[in-house]
């Protein structure tokens, strides 16, 4: 019989120790992720660890416990949970259930309580018990049958606490470890304690004494002293202190040992959950079971060559590919369907049959297509420009709904209620084991994808129309995924030896760096090695420790920054580090995506991805380019024309979404700073600080102004403020409250977004694109808040990429008309690149800023700002 093994999990310890142990992450939809992430990797690490029989994860019912009858101050003094966590406890929450984990909270109990009752119950069973937690309280449990892990550096990082490892690190037994919180008191928990006794002490006087009332007993054998004193004048505390600190073992529970049973998790529910919040890497590393669904029969023709009388006035067309990476991959076959007939032919029967290929360049023939930037740029590649595209389901499903992840029919079929029809992984697998099965198999998968896409076109344009979304995908995405296609197929050029002797250069760079780096340590060592760098920052040059870490001293990016001024190595070692990371991540990881073909780089455009609108770059990623670093910046000398004598042209919008924000809220006071082309941010700092003079303003004002600018409408908190300026929370809150009181049409915005969002269930941006916030009216304060967030920010992001959208269309058009050789080849973030021959410079000058700057009108100008040059560095 397999040994019962129950995990009793700490939920709001861990969460928090998630929270502060990574950076502050958002998935594509806004949500903060760090510590659901961070929560995730422990519960999978411990999981395949421990491999329990039985689980549960504790949480903390609210903030009175029947301690506060003891000690009303209990706790008292801790900062207000960072709103960026608060929003993330749904989704733990949520994760937790997919998990299969009972999860459990008691009224006036904390988890502690919870687990402590629980932890004694398994333990009297003969059950091993093993409790996680980053709060060392819960030490007090350690038994024979009861080890505490401890989390030490962020949550996988585990110091595991017996009755032996206490005696060894205290020299006391679990049971002391409350009189030791007794006597110490705990900070965090505001526990008072004795004032001027430390662990130290505590520790001393329970080695001789036992326990606190052993101590008390014995308090006259003490010699004379201030700490005895101290001890005497706070006997009450020190008792009252032990009781806070002492566990429940006996709560009244509602559930019992038989309730926390662990199998397994719900692994379609849980990939669901890790789909909504972007977890991509813990998907493609799981080894989860597509789940197939029954089908209905599907009569289809599998021929030779599709001929000109299987070819009708409109059809759903389904060209399937081998992957999504369409530039360079291959297509495996094409299927055509009117509803009644369905026909499939291989890709080798597509290229030279002449009525197919008429019929896809007839503009009158009307294609309904799954995603038709993907089908025409395979097309493209097969020598045939396809026209006449009159519905799109991919970017059908993302307008009416933004929240749908993936280009997989199946998935977008669901969401309409339409099944018959696999995923591609239950066909072709996928990862490594992604394998083509025979090509019976093949031609029903992609016979299917077609019949879908015509039976759902009727149901998707109707419900566009009803959410008057119609123009939106007719007049805007539609006509931009067919010059996203081209802008793909074209590409752009890289000068491939320009990037080698940058990778080149910065390897000399480095190499002087370290030989600096080894000259101020007085020794080399291995710069890369956080142990042997640890040694000669700490033990050999003195700087002040920071951080541990279990194999030593933590030498992450924050603790190196606070140290710079300590030594001169420090920046040294930050800017070895960034240098190597430009040479790996960014010269050799480029330097594998330029085509031997033609050397250029072929982005996607992700143009259903995000929940905003905004347009996202991979494969390779153009839009993470770290420019704000001059060596980083430089990376753009090697994007250049494709033809002498041509240059790169650059516009960008000047403060798209600020201006957005303006027009909508109609601040009079913002307004006016943009109709009279004033610096914003100076004029803000102008207002919140009371300064008359623009020459008052100094860089730390406009700074501070800029970051509150670009953070107030999403909802940036006093604590993501404070550490974006490295400033208290205090400090972060009052400025947040005199930027609101100085422009209160902000303020009014923000609160008639939210009112409007509860009503309607959804915003809206200035082409009618729509977010839903489902959890804008929720109970739950957390879900609710972050919802408000959305509401303020998701009309500003998504009208501003409605206007870029509308630019490319309108330049796309105004090319054509002046009939140019200028082609648009990238759109990265605010700016639009293009490549033209000199001798149109003059014209680009005139017409880029008028199109692009009369996109949408506004109540305030937009402006553009645009330069060029033989490469995109020179361009900016």
């Amino acid at each position: 019989m397999t040994k019962q093994k129950l995990l009793l999990l700490d939920g709001n310890s861990l969460a928090y120790r998630a929270f502060f142990a990574l950076p502050l992450l958002t998935n594509d939809s806004g949500i903060h992720t760090n510590a659901t992430y961070g929560f995730t990797t422990m519960l999978q690490k411990i999981i395949g660890e421990e491999n329990p029989t039985q689980m549960l994860v504790a949480f903390d019912a609210g903030k009175t416990t029947f301690r506060h009858e003891s000690f009303g101050e209990y706790k008292g003094g801790r900062q207000k949970t960072p709103p960026e966590l608060s929003e993330q406890f749904p989704y733990i929450r949520k994760l937790i259930d997919a998990y299969n984990i009972k999860r459990y909270e008691l009224e006036m109990y904390e988890a502690d309580d919870i687990i402590g009752t629980l932890a004694k119950q398994a333990a009297g069973q003969g059950i091993e018990v093993i409790v996680v937690s980053g709060d060392k309280d819960l030490t007090q449990l350690a038994t024979e049958d009861v080890t505490v892990y401890i989390t030490r550096k962020g949550i996988t990082d585990i110091e595991k606490y017996t009755p032996a490892h206490i005696e060894e690190k205290y020299g006391l037994t679990p049971e002391q470890i409350i009189d030791m919180k007794g006597l110490m008191g705990d900070q965090s928990d505001n526990i008072p304690g004795v004032p001027g006794v430390g662990e130290k002490t505590a520790i001393k006087l329970l080695k001789e004494h036992g326990t606190i009332e052993k101590l008390y007993e014995e308090m006259d054998s003490l010699k004379a002293s201030k700490m005895k004193e101290k001890l005497v004048d706070n006997e009450e505390m020190a008792h009252l202190s032990k009781k806070l600190a002492t566990i429940h073992t006996d709560a009244p529970l509602t559930i019992s040992l038989d309730d926390l049973a662990y199998a397994g998790p719900d692994e379609e529910a849980l990939l669901n959950v890790w789909q909504e919040l972007g977890f991509k890497s813990l998907i493609e590393k799981s080894d989860f079971e597509a789940v197939e669904t029954e089908q209905a029969e599907l009569v289809f023709e599998n021929v030779q060559a599709i001929t000109g009388d299987m070819l009708k006035e409109t059809m759903a067309i389904h060209l399937e590919l081998e992957n999504e990476h369409y530039h360079s991959c291959n297509a495996l076959g094409l299927a055509l369907s009117d509803g009644e007939r369905t026909v499939y032919t291989a890709i080798d029967n597509v290229v030279d049959n002449a009525d197919l290929k008429a019929w896809l360049q007839d503009e009158t023939k009307k294609k309904y297509i799954v995603d038709s930037k993907a089908t025409q740029a395979m097309l493209h590649r097969l020598g045939i420009e396809l026209k006449g595209v009159e519905f799109d389901l991919l970017l059908a499903s993302y307008i009416l709904k933004p929240s749908i992840s993936g280009d997989d029919v199946a998935t977008l079929a669901k969401e309409f209620g339409y099944q018959d029809v696999q995923s591609n992984e239950a066909i072709y697998g996928k990862g490594a084991k992604w394998v083509v099965p025979g090509a019976d198999h093949v031609a029903e998968h992609v016979s299917r994808k077609a019949v879908a896409v015509w039976k759902l076109q009727p149901l998707l344009d109707q419900k566009l129309k009803e959410n008057e979304q119609f123009e939106l995908y007719k007049e805007l995405e539609l006509p931009l995924a067919h010059i996203l296609g081209k802008m793909e197929s074209e590409g752009i050029t890289v000068n491939i030896d320009t990037l080698r002797q940058m990778g080149d250069d910065l390897k000399a760079k480095l190499e002087v760096m370290e030989a600096t780096i080894y000259e101020l340590a007085g020794e080399k060592f291995n710069i890369n090695s956080p142990k042997q760098l640890g040694v000669i920052l700490f033990d050999k040059l003195g700087l002040p420790v920071i951080k541990k870490t279990k194999t030593g001293y933590s030498t992450a990016a924050d603790v190196l920054e606070k140290l710079q001024s300590e030594h001169d190595i420090v920046k040294y070692i930050l800017e070895y580090r960034t240098l190597a990371k430009l040479q790996s991540t960014y010269i050799e990881g480029l330097i594998k995506e330029v085509h031997k073909e033609d050397s250029k780089v072929h982005t996607r455009f992700q143009q259903a991805l995000t929940s905003t609108g905004r347009l996202s770059s991979t494969n390779p990623n153009l839009q993470n380019i770290p420019i704000r670093l001059e060596e980083g910046r430089k990376i753009r000398k090697a994007f250049v024309p494709s033809k002498k004598d041509w240059i790169l042209f650059a516009a960008d919008y000047s403060q798209i979404e600020l201006r957005v924000l303006a027009h909508m809220c109609g601040d009079e006071a913002l307004v006016e700073a943009f109709q009279q082309g004033m610096d914003i941010h100076t004029r803000t700092a102008m207002d919140v600080f009371n300064l008359e003079n623009p020459d008052e303003v100094t860089s730390l004002m406009r700074r501070t102004a800029k970051a509150v600018n670009f953070g107030i409408v999403y909802g940036i908190s006093d604590y993501g403020l404070s550490q974006s300026l490295d400033i208290t929370r205090k400090e972060a809150a009052i400025f947040i409250e005199n930027y609101l009181q100085s422009f209160p049409g902000v303020k009014n915005y923000m609160d008639t977004s939210i009112e409007e969002a509860k009503k309607a269930g959804f915003v809206t941006t200035i082409l009618n694109r729509r977010r839903y916030l489902p959890d804008i009216t929720s109970s739950n304060f957390n879900l609710r808040s972050f919802a408000e967030r959305t509401a303020m920010n998701t009309p500003i992001q998504g009208s501003a990429a409605d206007i870029i959208k509308k630019a490319m269309i309108d330049m796309n058009a105004r090319l054509e008309q002046e009939g140019l050789q200028t082609k648009l080849l990238l759109q990265v973030h605010d700016e639009l690149i293009f490549e033209a021959p000199k001798e149109e410079i003059e014209i680009l000058e005139r017409i880029v800023p008028e199109v692009m700057e009369n996109a949408i009108k506004l109540s305030v100008p937009l402006k553009v700002e645009f330069s060029y040059g033989a490469t995109w560095y020179d361009a900016k």
